[in-house]
């Protein structure tokens, strides 16, 4: 198979991954298990636990591109494996943390309170419009199309580490207020 055609094949896969994980964060972000009856106890030691994996995302992202800068790119392609893993992990914790827990309700006011939703929007905003790109940056360097990913990962990369570095900061922020 042609580097084209796989390349084709996988941007279909990117592109219904790319609706269907916002869709579905969306609508179990939505579902309270405790709310339906479920028996389930609160996991509300996650917030500090996925916020965590956010922090790590951000140092392995700024790791792997200093070793791509040095030429290696064995360990660049490690840590950016591991950066995505840790990403899969902080989305079904907080899932997780969604499904058994209530919303906590920022309660800050006047200017830091527009800060902290300025910062929450363009995070939530990011988060989804990363998705592909991170993907599509990762096949690109699968496939062996290095031009191509470099060019892409120029975008990707700050991106990503603005949703890395803010979901810490949202959880700073928020985490007086939780119960």
């Amino acid at each position: 198979m042609s580097s084209l055609s796989q390349e084709k094949k996988y941007k279909k896969i990117i592109t219904v991954l790319s609706v269907f994980i916002p869709i579905a964060v969306a609508a179990l972000f939505g579902i309270n298990l405790k709310k339906l009856g479920f028996n389930v106890e609160p996991l509300t030691f996650l917030p500090p636990i996925y916020a965590t994996i956010n922090g790590l995302t951000a140092v392995l992202l700024v790791a792997a591109v200093v070793a791509i800068k040095k030429g290696n790119r064995k360990l660049h392609e490690q840590l950016n494996t591991i950066a995505i893993a840790c990403s899969l992990v902080f989305l079904v914790l907080y899932i997780g943390y969604h499904m058994t827990s209530d919303s906590t309700k920022y309660g800050g006011e006047g200017v830091i309170k527009y800060i902290y939703y300025f910062i929450l929007f363009t995070h939530i905003v990011l988060s989804i419009i990363i998705i592909p790109l991170v993907l599509t940056t990762y096949m690109r360097a699968k496939l062996g199309n290095f031009p191509q990913h470099k060019k892409i990962a120029k975008i990707t990369f700050p991106l990503w580490l603005y949703v890395a570095v803010t979901g810490v900061i949202v959880y700073l922020m928020i985490s007086p207020y939780y119960a």
